[in-house]
């Protein structure tokens, strides 16, 4: 029989292994100090599934083989579960403009057909029918790139003359079960695709100038069971020094903080290193930093989250980048001054930021 003492002892051991898995999940900031990457400043798409049915395929979404949105025991939220053979892509397309960022995050897992091995494709590519899944087979429309990511990353590019480059990347390792995070940063021809912290390709002429890309394509074989969530699509660079100093006030979506929670996420560094630059270079402007949420939530809940936000973030700039705390104050105000209808996914993505005023 179980003592009172025993079972004491049982949830004290259960909630450390939670602390410690917690803290496993969330890498420091500083793990992150040569991570470049800058998200884009006007988000034109994302979709984190939470609209989405458990079992239901997304709305914006097609494809030829399977998929569905599912929960998973080892990571919060909804996360598109995609299996079989085939394509997975946005169901219109996107047209992609000539500077802009995508990122998601992913958990992979082995398929039951070869359990040892995790690979599947990402394609950007000018297609002439986006509805088209099986336009030019491994090789569709016009211009494009091929990635592969699993075992070792790869990639090959290619225009209406054939293979034009490729390369691989060994050490860019995707293991099952483990939450990571790609990003891909475009301007114009160049590309730079990061795996968590790490840059794993800088390709400054890999894309075919002249062509509208619109694309993005996920390729799904029996060697890999791909699951993705926060999908992000934004454009252009946030011109923070002129925002700050010239508008005196600096919006920024490059911040990034679990649902419900108020700690800064370590992919958040590249944004904050910017604007704790322009802070240096300019001592004596001071800021008020003021975070916003959507309105999912009750009204007091989203309030107190948002304020815990914005001093996290005034923490931030203090411990990791040598920012005076008196330099900084902080604030939340919660749902309350939304700056788009929060009726789809886009449009809560676009009230969740945090807000840097000149002072």
């Amino acid at each position: 029989m179980k003592t009172k003492s025993g079972s004491i002892i049982t949830a004290i051991l259960f909630g450390l292994v939670i602390n410690v898995l917690a803290q496993q999940e969330q890498p420091a900031l500083q793990t992150y100090s040569k991570y470049d990457f800058t998200p884009g400043e006007k988000v034109i798409f994302y979709d984190d599934f939470s609209e989405t049915a458990i079992g239901d395929f997304p709305a914006s979404w097609n494809t030829n083989a399977t998929g569905e949105v599912v929960t998973t025991n080892l990571f919060s939220g909804k996360w598109f579960k995609m299996s079989g053979e085939g394509s997975v892509a946005l169901d219109e397309g996107i047209k992609l403009p000539d500077n802009y960022t995508i990122e998601f995050e992913l958990v992979a897992r082995p398929s039951e057909e070869d359990p040892e091995v995790i690979n599947f494709g990402f394609y950007l590519y000018s297609a002439e029918n986006p509805k088209d899944l099986t336009e030019g087979g491994a090789v569709p429309g016009k211009v494009g790139i091929k990635m592969e990511f699993g075992d070792r990353a790869t990639y090959s590019a290619y225009n209406e003359e054939g293979y034009t480059m490729d390369g691989s990347a060994d050490d860019a390792v995707i293991k099952a079960d483990n939450k990571y995070r790609l990003s891909f940063w475009v301007q114009k021809t160049r590309l730079r695709v990061y795996l968590d912290q790490f840059k794993v390709f800088d390709l400054p002429k890999v894309l075919t100038p002249g062509y509208q890309y619109n694309m993005m394509r996920f390729e799904i074989w029996k060697s890999g069971v791909p699951m993705i969530t926060n999908f992000r699509v934004a454009s252009g660079l946030p011109d923070m020094r002129n925002k700050l100093l010239s508008e005196g006030k600096l919006v920024s979506y490059g911040i990034y903080f679990d649902v419900n929670k108020d700690v800064v996420k370590p992919e958040s560094y590249g944004t904050l290193k910017q604007i704790a630059d322009v802070l240096k270079e300019n001592p004596i402007v001071r800021v008020r930093i003021v975070g916003y949420t959507d309105s999912d939530g009750s009204d007091v809940a989203n309030l107190d989250l948002s304020k815990r936000r914005g001093a996290a973030v005034k923490n931030e700039l203090v411990k990791n980048f040598g920012i005076d705390a008196s330099r900084l104050e902080s604030d939340g105000l919660g749902e309350t001054k939304p700056v788009a209808p929060n009726d789809t996914p886009v449009n809560k993505a676009l009230n969740r930021r945090v807000e840097f005023i000149k002072l």
